[in-house]
């Protein structure tokens, strides 16, 4: 009996089995004493004992209780239950129970001392679910035989989930539909319903309820038609009238995996034989991916978030990754496959291998994942027989890790490791097998022919498929190098595209891009290579057309999406000396200019990127556009230039938007020009030089050419579209000093310099800068004058027909509200408070606050609205490609409601609320602008 201490030494937790042991051996009676002194000389069931004592305290207290269960570890496994034949009704549920224990142990007793206890999982679990349905089988037994009428109906139950696939863990739910139908015809249909009602309620007692012998599991019945509001027992044509009817997708899922677990075998045939069409038809219906793909984000959004890092079964990468996955495949193809309908996890996983639906490689990776993920599930419920799923932390993981050969770091580890490879198998082989070509050129895979190709795009959310097919073909199609890794690629890069709101788009400009630099190289292995660039080139081509339209100009970039450093904005001094460089090698003022315009298209889509793939905030993103643009300018400006300039100094000034710094996707550049003549020169002549440089310098923004060209809005300039296009220093001075309207004075706080001669630019502002901030700030009259300006802004230039709650520049609560209600603070304080000489709104609003003119909550209301609105106007540029009217409209179309939401990063699932996120926004900047700009505290 020496062995025995060794054994109890070595056990996972060596003080719970010595101590375990010390209270078995002191609390045993002598017959019992016997049955174990046998099992502790024999060294394989002492082995097994010590297993069981050092690791599952439950089973530990129960062979405690009832030492006579040691038998179980000597005896060789029988599914057959011994029940006592009693008449007692409570003697044969107290020998039923101890018959499931005496069954347990000897499970637990091989599980815990199998060599490598992953490999041994797949019998452990189709064992537990053997004895479960043994048990009901008896059970039921039972219950015709004490439930009164209970021979006079035919009663079946039909096991779901993990124990219709013999998949059960020690403490699982067990899943079960009932169906009851009288014997015969002069029964009828309520008695029987009660009748099975109380068959139900016997056995449920007789399982789940508490007594001197603990229970076993808890009977769900939950996945029954109407769920928890449906009735207990059905009969058959009860079950098809829902079925046909009402039944929701989900429902169908679960029964996939339905078997006959006890009762009436014919009964239970028939039920099978009924539903199985209906489960292998249900892919057929419209939007049915979206509907799994949204209970799967239900199931991960219900977990309480102090769990989800240590959620085994429900969380990212976890066991219900796997089979929502496997379900998934299972159900699109196997409405023609039959092969790959089996109904547990792993051999549906080899199966859809072996078929070529999933590649081998990736298969048996997922199949040992799956192995892991329950092995580790089942040493975490035995240790106290609760049905947990939740990984405790490392430090309480010794124990469970010894079972499995491990220590508890090396367990945390692979837990880790395994949820993250998951994650990531959990898309790329969810869409594997969509290529009918495949098959000849890589032996993993099979052909699929078009048709099933074709349903199987439609099915995972293409709306289109013969297009997209025909996108697939063009890619795919050669023996070439090229060719080849698209086939590795393409499936997982659909599988991303899928989850996007806008598949086709993303598929369309994916091979206009592959098509651009299939050939080279780079292209290829980064796609191959990088963990980063072709998820991210796939959401960004299905989400935004903007992207999809830009991206095949410049394919380059896509080397971007490997690195967020390549993301963020390049900083104005950095574009200077590349333009500068630029420049130096462009001979002609039609390439001078194109040299700015490519930086600025280049910089627009490097933050279109950025703000796709939320690596860049919006500020910077206005903040990049804006310098971007004065690039282009200046490159404008020196291509006007470029043969020098003989009478005259030349500058251009941002207005606007533009001079704020704070422009969008689909901004003009508001300018005006300035000049000043040369010593020496003539009037005439330089200002004939000037008006030549500033048409050109305009002409050249917007001539045709391989690069965009550039809206420019020059009706800012003293006496607009009727005044000069350009004015000397002078000109300027005597305009302001003795024209300027108020709206001119507000129109110059946002005036900035832009290109050009910046001592020329600074001699201007030395002019403007009195008349921007008025050292007697605004007089009553001028007030008035604001105020009207504002009024009839609002009825004259809202688009007609525009609902003034949903413009998002001129509409209630709008941008401009906000920007108005801020000039006209910085026109009253800012020749006292240099703080608020700033042409950047925000920066303007910050120093209003910071001088007291704002309380801090109201600017914090003006801050919100402003950024979420330029963000609206900025996502429905990203997200439809139009620069038109239409962007400065608070989106009510669902479509577009969600490529905002997949724009900005969140669940499609809130988009509903992003515009009643603007209303309330709007409505609350409204309330404050009125009381600031037409209030008393705007005096």
């Amino acid at each position: 009996m020496d062995h025995i201490e060794t054994l109890l030494n070595s056990a996972p937790d060596p003080t719970q089995a010595k101590l375990a042991y010390t209270r078995l051996r002191e609390g045993i009676d002598p017959p019992n004493a016997k049955l174990l002194d046998q099992i502790t000389n024999n060294l394989q069931c002492a082995q097994r004992l010590a297993a069981i004592l050092g690791f599952s305290t439950a089973l530990s207290d129960l062979l405690i209780a009832a030492p006579h269960l040691l038998r179980a570890i000597d005896e060789p496994y029988n599914e057959k239950l011994s029940i006592d034949n009693s008449d007692d009704e409570g003697e044969f549920i107290t020998s039923l129970r101890l018959e499931y224990y005496r069954h347990l142990i000897a499970i637990v007793a091989h599980d815990l001392t199998a060599p490598n206890p992953t490999d041994s999982l797949y019998d452990t679990s189709q064992l537990l679910s053997d004895l479960a349905g043994e048990v009901l089988k008896q059970a039921l037994r039972g219950a015709q035989r004490w439930v009164e009428g209970g021979e006079l109906i035919k009663f079946s139950i039909i096991g779901m989930g993990k124990t219709g696939a013999r998949e059960l863990n020690y403490v699982s739910d067990v899943d079960v539909i009932y169906i009851a139908e009288p014997k015969h015809a002069d029964l009828p249909e309520t008695e029987a319903m009660r009748i099975g009602s109380a068959i139900v309620t016997w056995i449920t007692r007789a399982v789940s309820a508490r007594g001197q012998i603990p229970p076993l599991w808890e009977l769900d019945a939950n996945l029954r038609p109407e769920g928890k509001n449906g009735p207990l027992v059905r009969t058959l044509v009860s079950h098809q009238a829902y079925y046909e009817r009402w039944a929701q997708p989900w429902e169908f899922q679960a029964l996939l995996k339905a078997r006959p677990l006890a009762g009436d075998c014919e009964l239970g045939q028939q039920y099978i034989d009924f539903v199985t069409p209906l489960v292998w038809g249900v892919a057929n219906r419209e939007g049915f991916v979206d509907d799994v793909r949204r209970m799967r984000e239900r199931v991960v959004a219900h977990i309480p978030q102090a769990k989800a890092g240590r959620q085994l079964k429900l969380g990212a990468g976890g066991l219900r990754d796997i089979e929502f996955t496997v379900q998934l495949l299972q159900l699109v193809h196997g409405r023609t496959d039959e092969s790959i309908r089996p109904a547990g996890t792993i051999d549906a996983i080899r199966k859809l291998s072996a078929a070529g639906y999933i590649g081998r490689e990736a298969g048996a990776k997922l199949e040992n994942h799956y192995r892991f993920l329950r092995a580790l599930e089942h040493r975490i419920q035995l240790q106290r027989l609760r049905r947990t799923h939740d990984v405790p932390r490392v430090e309480q993981l010794d124990a469970i890790a010894r079972t499995l050969g491990m220590t508890a770091h090396e367990l945390e580890d692979r837990w880790l490791a395994v949820r993250r490879e998951v994650r990531q198998l959990h898309t790329a082989i969810f869409y594997h097998p969509l290529l009918p070509s495949l098959a000849s050129l890589d032996p993993d895979n099979v052909v699929l022919d078009e048709h099933a190709a074709r349903a199987r795009l439609a099915a995972i959310g293409f709306k289109n498929p013969d297009l997209a097919l025909r996108n697939i073909s063009v890619l795919t199609a050669g023996l070439s190098r090229t060719a080849t890794i698209q086939r590795h690629v393409l499936p997982a890069m659909i599988g991303w595209m899928s989850q996007a709101v806008e598949p086709d788009h993303g598929l369309n400009a994916f091979r206009d891009v592959s098509q651009r630099l299939g050939t080279t190289s780079w292209y290829m292995r980064l796609l191959r290579d990088s963990a980063l660039v072709a998820p991210r080139l796939a959401h960004v081509l299905a989400t935004s057309r903007y992207l999809a339209q830009l991206l095949p100009s410049l394919p380059d970039a896509i080397t971007w999406l490997d690195d967020d450093q390549q993301l963020r904005p390049r900083t104005a001094e950095e574009l200077s000396i590349e333009l500068s460089a630029l420049l130096s090698r462009r001979k002609t003022a039609h390439d001078k200019a194109l040299a700015g315009r490519y930086l600025r298209r280049r910089e627009i889509l490097r933050m279109a990127l950025g703000q796709t793939l939320n690596v860049v905030s919006a500020h910077q993103v206005r903040r990049a556009l804006s310098d971007a643009m004065d690039i282009a300018v200046s490159a404008a400006l020196a291509g006007a230039l470029h043969q020098g300039h003989r009478h005259a100094r030349h500058c251009v000034i941002a207005l606007g938007s533009l001079g704020g710094g704070e422009i969008g996707y689909a901004s003009d550049a508001d300018l005006i020009f300035v000049y000043d003549p040369l010593p020496g020169s003539t009037p005439e002549a330089a200002g004939d030089e000037a008006q030549q440089v500033a048409s050109s310098t305009l002409q050249l923004l917007k001539v045709a050419g391989r690069e965009p060209p550039v809206n420019v809005d020059t009706t800012l300039r003293p006496e607009g579209k009727q005044g000069a296009l350009t004015r000397s220093l002078s000109s300027y001075q005597s305009y302001y000093e003795r024209w300027a309207q108020t709206w001119e004075q507000q129109a110059l706080l946002r005036a900035r310099f832009c290109a050009g001669d910046r001592d020329l630019g600074d001699q201007w502002f030395d002019i403007i800068n009195p008349i921007r901030y008025p050292n007697t700030g605004l007089t009553p009259g001028q007030l008035r004058e604001i105020r009207m300006l504002k009024i009839r802004m609002e009825r004259e230039r809202l688009p007609r027909g525009a609902d003034p709650t949903r413009h998002i520049k001129l509409g209630r609560g709008g941008i401009s509200d906000v920007e108005w209600t801020v000039q006209l603070c910085q026109l009253q304080h800012g020749a006292h408070h240099w703080q608020l000489r700033t042409p950047s709104t925000m920066a303007a609003l910050d120093a209003a606050e910071e001088e007291g003119f704002i309380l801090p909550a109201d600017a914090e209301i003006l801050r919100s609205a402003w950024t979420l609105g330029h963000v609206i106007r900025d996502l429905n540029v990203l997200g439809t490609a139009k620069t038109g009217a239409s962007i400065d409209l608070v989106p009510d179309d669902p479509v577009l409601l969600r490529l905002h939401a997949a724009l900005n990063g969140t669940a499609l699932a809130t988009s509903q609320e992003i515009t009643e996120s603007y209303l309330r926004s709007s409505r609350r900047a409204r309330a404050v602008m009125e009381q600031y700009f037409y209030g008393e505290k705007s005096s």
